[in-house]
């Protein structure tokens, strides 16, 4: 099949997993939670709701009590964790949808008041984010974290393994490392929060490697053909910058494409808020799309028309879409029939609660 019959609604295989089309739920973090930071029926009932999308990436979840940065985000590291995503698994497989979880730790983006005695965050360095994180108690300065000691770098490594172990328990048809938006992996990679001067520090090698550690224990448990990682190569979100991003993430890509993943998915924004914490400069997918071979997934701000333009110039094989699912939980069949958008209501975003998270209705119920 040639590029130029490849769209949207096109099937497509990435790794192990068929998919109906190519259109992605991008992860999304909605702060709802239940008990333990467990998903509930209410969780199940909103993936459920969207298994028109070729394929789900769940909102981001943490590995380890200590990978938590805000409110009521789900974790994968306790059996109660794994009891509610295993009743989200089961309603999405239920009808039809495949469903990936995403491998979180935050690294500093975090508070004491979040974490386990209140102790201070973890990272690579010392070095504070600029801006506040919201607590239970609202928001707060960040804090300058605590530097990980080398030593218990492998303990950080086993926490991911042990949450993509704790994944396949609950159903998951794969996993996606986060790896991007100034997150733990991001804080690893990148020169301007990472300034150790052991093996996990200077040099462009050293600073990946603790995210190809993370993928090799990663792919040890599901087999690469189940796990696919997100990057951000030109996001200034959570204060993150580096001084040759081009270097920096062409030597990423091409390490991670040793290991055949089921996709690389690159968040460079083409609008929305994202695009407003891109740094100036030349778009780094179509040179990344060289180096990685499998298949790529673009996220940013896309809707319909530039979503089907990037896929016919070869730049990506799937789109994710963030915020238009929200509104619109059959957004697929709204691109296809050209049926028009609903729009999100942003104050509940992240409110708690089934208000704007499970009442936004389906079309063929708006239209009946």
């Amino acid at each position: 099949m040639t590029s130029e019959t490849q769209n949207l609604m096109t099937p497509v295989r990435i790794g192990a997993v068929e998919l109906k089309n190519r259109i992605v739920m991008a992860p999304m973090t909605r702060n709802r939670a239940g008990a333990g930071l467990a998903p509930t029926e209410m969780n199940a009932t909103y993936y459920a709701q969207r298994t028109s999308a070729g394929l789900i990436v769940t909102e981001a979840s943490q590995v380890s009590e200590r990978g938590i940065g805000y409110p009521g985000t789900p974790g994968i590291y306790t059996d109660a964790q794994v009891e509610g995503w295993r009743g989200v698994t089961s309603a999405v497989h239920d009808r039809g949808g495949k469903i990936f979880l995403q491998l979180w730790h935050v690294g500093r983006i975090s508070h004491p008041s979040l974490q386990p005695n209140g102790d201070l965050p973890v990272a690579p360095s010392a070095i504070a984010p600029d801006g506040e994180v919201f607590t239970y108690e609202g928001l707060k300065p960040f804090v300058t974290p605590r530097a990980l000691e080398t030593s218990e770098i492998a303990g950080i490594v086993e926490e991911y393994a042990h949450g993509a172990r704790m994944a396949r328990q609950a159903g998951f048809d794969g996993v996606e490392i986060h790896a991007a938006n100034g997150y733990l992996i991001d804080q690893f990679l990148q020169d301007n929060s990472n300034h150790r001067t052991d093996a996990y520090g200077g040099s462009v090698e050293n600073r990946a490697r603790f995210m190809l550690e993370v993928t090799e224990a990663v792919v040890d448990v599901w087999g690469a053909n189940r796990v696919g990682i997100r990057l951000s190569p030109r996001g200034t979100f959570n204060s993150m910058g580096d001084s040759d991003r081009a270097a920096t993430f062409s030597y990423a890509v091409e390490n991670l494409a040793r290991y055949n993943l089921a996709y690389l998915h690159l968040i460079e924004a083409i609008a929305g808020p994202m695009a407003t914490t891109a740094v100036e400069g030349e778009r780094l997918t179509p040179h990344l799309r060289r180096l990685f071979h499998g298949p790529i997934i673009a996220n940013g701000g896309y809707d319909k028309a530039s979503g089907e333009a990037v896929i016919a110039r070869g730049e990506a094989d799937l789109v994710a879409f963030g915020v238009p699912f929200i509104a619109n939980p059959d957004l697929p069949e709204r691109f296809a029939t050209g049926a028009a958008l609903a729009k999100p209501d942003p104050t509940l975003f992240y409110s708690g609660g089934e208000r704007g998270y499970i009442d936004y209705p389906a079309l063929e119920v708006t239209n009946a």
